[in-house]
């Protein structure tokens, strides 16, 4: 009996055929600590900083699909909160949560999540497309961010704005096309082995 239970939608399932319950309870706990060290590449730059937590979030979601991508964020939600030195500058705890970049924190999972629902219809095989995955999945942290620093600092959309988007588009654009290369790119090494006589 098989306890394989996803077909190899995503690089990281089609990697390690059979993807049973061992191997994704070790990549959610993986990916949850890949993004925890992510979290402490911090260029300070005004009330948000800039970290490489974008980049692993969205990679997460597109190499573990939507289930696995979103739990991994999950669970490292809740270690953050639990106490563990995870979120930005070796932050955590629930006020960490709740302060003003807290918006780009609770939007993760959901933006891992569709990140790894476009990579299972394949949208990660093709440079653009995973740049259009990549790309909605940091719409969503972005605006997320945004209004949630609008509410809990008192300020403007507009002030909002310019504290927690305008300046990281450019970032942004870099890791989205990074995360885009790196995926169409795994896909044909992944080919090129299959193809390799045994």
């Amino acid at each position: 009996m098989s306890t394989s239970y996803a077909k190899p939608d995503t690089l990281i399932a089609a990697a390690l055929e059979p993807l049973d319950w061992t191997r994704s309870v070790s990549l959610v706990f993986a990916f949850s600590l890949l993004i925890a060290l992510s979290a402490q590449i911090v260029i300070p730059f005004g009330p948000v900083p800039i970290t490489g937590q974008t980049f692993a979030v969205l990679l997460t979601g597109a190499l573990l699909g939507s289930r696995l991508g979103a739990m991994a964020l999950i669970v490292y939600l809740i270690e953050g909160l639990s106490g563990l030195p995870f979120f930005y500058g070796g932050n955590s705890g629930i006020p960490h949560l709740l302060g003003p970049t807290g918006g780009y924190l609770v939007s993760f999972p959901a933006a891992a999540y569709i990140t790894g629902a476009f990579a299972e219809h394949g949208w990660d095989r093709r440079f653009l497309t995973a740049a259009a995955a990549m790309f909605v999945g940091s719409l969503l942290i972005m605006l997320s961010g945004w209004v949630w620093f609008s509410i809990v600092t008192n300020s403007s959309l507009t002030t909002a704005f310019q504290l927690t988007v305008l300046k990281f588009i450019p970032g942004d654009i870099i890791k989205i096309l990074l995360a885009a290369a790196v995926l169409p790119s795994g896909w044909a090494l992944l080919k090129r082995r299959a193809s390799q006589p045994k």
